[in-house]
């Protein structure tokens, strides 16, 4: 058996949880530790908007009873949307007292009105829907848009693409080491992983709802990775 390097025959990353394969290896047992990576994209199939009210006026009922209204057009465009309300939820609501500047002139602090801001999120089933979505509700009263976030309704088969992609990466890395050295590699010993991520990822691909005021929005691609360390017998 040729001896190789030892630089050469072990490549450490830092992983997560390791998925035990074998026994712990004898002690005087040549390992390779190689990682890989792998990653599959497609396109999303949910997007969720952040969007809301904001009103002023000289006293907070006043800011408030306006800010009703405006917020009931809202719910009543996602209504006509179709969008259900388990897919609705209130994630910000806050009254807050607006002061006058007085610093230049030294006074104290002096209230000169209030602000009402109401924020829902709404996730939509359809990305198709989004462009006609954001012209309905701003339409409907909202003057507040705080994200649109794009996501992929079941990960699992994009992660599993991901994974197998990792583990044939570190292998085509392996044998390129493996060669370079002079050794063979043996049967793998153990994998470990680091989290698979869904990242966002743009593209240049414009989507127009059907409406004909509805606006311009890219979906782009959701993409999946996932890490690995595997630890390779050598002989």
């Amino acid at each position: 058996m040729k001896a190789a390097p030892a630089a050469a025959l072990a490549l450490a990353l830092t992983m997560g949880a390791t998925l035990g394969l074998s026994p712990a290896l004898a002690a005087d047992q040549r390992t390779l530790t190689m990682g890989g990576h792998g990653e599959a994209k497609a396109a999303p199939d949910l997007v969720s908007i952040n969007a809301g009210v904001t009103t002023s006026a000289p006293t907070a009922a006043a800011a408030l009873s306006a800010n009703t209204t405006r917020m009931k057009g809202v719910f009543a465009a996602l209504t006509r949307l179709g969008v259900p309300e388990k897919n609705i939820q209130t994630v910000n609501f806050s009254i807050s007292p607006q002061y006058a500047n007085t610093r230049e002139t030294g006074e104290a602090p002096r209230v000169t009105g209030y602000q009402v801001s109401n924020q829902v999120s709404v996730l939509l089933e359809d990305v198709a829907r989004l462009g006609g979505a954001l012209d309905a509700l701003v339409t409907a009263g909202a003057n507040q848009m705080h994200g649109i976030n794009f996501s992929i309704k079941e990960p699992a088969p994009l992660l599993a693409r991901a994974r197998a992609e990792a583990i044939a990466d570190a292998r085509l890395r392996a044998e390129t080491y493996a060669r370079a050295a002079g050794v063979t590699l043996g049967p793998i010993q153990s994998v470990s992983e680091s989290g698979g991520v869904v990242m966002p990822y743009r593209a240049d691909r414009m989507m127009m709802a059907s409406a004909p005021k509805a606006v311009p929005v890219a979906a782009g691609e959701e993409s999946v990775t996932a890490d690995v360390s595997v630890v390779w017998e050598i002989k």
